[in-house]
């Protein structure tokens, strides 16, 4: 029986603008120039920081600028969103002390937009923020990569209070997309909740000690606070993929030659 959870995705209106694969690009570009402007950060380098900081940003710019004008403003409202993300979901859980970098990143992309580009560029930024459907193959590849950051430096800590404090921060996080994204949001829950799970399989991480502990309670507490209808669609579509993707590396595996 349809819901307004099993209902068909709304279209995305960024489509026109910023195909999938274009989408895709954006998260993960700006995936990997937050963690140089972090790590440059972290380094304490301050008179390296600012020239990385410019090829960055002129990467960046480059990058948004291969398409026509509404695709450019839409290129870099994706790459200012996906910074904004990621800047908000480390600085919760970790020092903000870490950030100098990435605001001197976002205020060069700024500065370099004239008053049309930065106009554009927030028409394109509203709509991914306030229309779920917007962006939303870039909105799922940005969400994983981000909790699996998290989870990834929550298993790796040998501190106890450090990864329980990870945890409740992820877990949080995890959360927020049901509230944030009332229709949509669970999409992308299972999706993270998926990727985790593979990566343990795959990796074979999270099997014993506190990275295990710390995982079944992620799992645990995530299950316990979703409405009862929204737990078992999170969980079943999570399971689905999961299921996916062992079945496509047996299939893989199948084909390889025998040696």
């Amino acid at each position: 029986m349809q819901n307004e959870y099993t209902a068909p995705v709304p279209p995305d209106n960024l489509l026109p603008h910023a195909n999938r694969d274009t989408q895709r690009q954006a998260a993960r570009l700006a995936q990997e120039s937050f963690g140089a402007a972090f790590r440059l950060t972290l380094e304490g380098k301050p008179d390296k920081l600012p020239v990385v900081i410019d090829k960055l940003a002129a990467h960046l710019r480059e990058w948004s600028g291969m398409s026509t004008v509404d695709g450019r403003a839409a290129r870099m409202a994706l790459l200012m969103a996906g910074l904004d993300q990621w800047g908000l979901a480390f600085s919760q859980t970790f020092d903000a002390g870490g950030m100098g970098g990435l605001s001197l990143l976002l205020g060069k992309l700024r500065d370099a937009m004239d008053v049309a580009e930065e106009a554009a560029c927030q028409r394109f930024f509203d709509d991914i923020n306030n229309d779920e459907a917007c962006a939303l193959d870039f909105k799922v590849e940005l969400r994983r990569e981000i909790h699996l950051a998290l989870w990834h430096a929550m298993i790796a800590s040998e501190d106890r209070d450090e990864a329980f404090g990870i945890l409740e921060q992820l877990g949080a996080m995890m959360l927020a997309l049901t509230r944030t994204m009332p229709t949509l949001g669970w999409r992308l829950l299972a999706d993270a909740l998926a990727s985790v799970q593979i990566r343990c399989l795959q990796q074979g991480l999270a099997l014993e000690g506190l990275g295990q502990e710390t995982t079944q309670q992620l799992f645990g507490a995530v299950a316990q606070e979703l409405p009862e209808d929204l737990r078992g669609l999170v969980m079943e579509q999570a399971s689905q993929a999961v299921m996916a993707w062992q079945r496509a590396r047996r299939e893989n595996d199948d084909q390889q030659p025998q040696g």
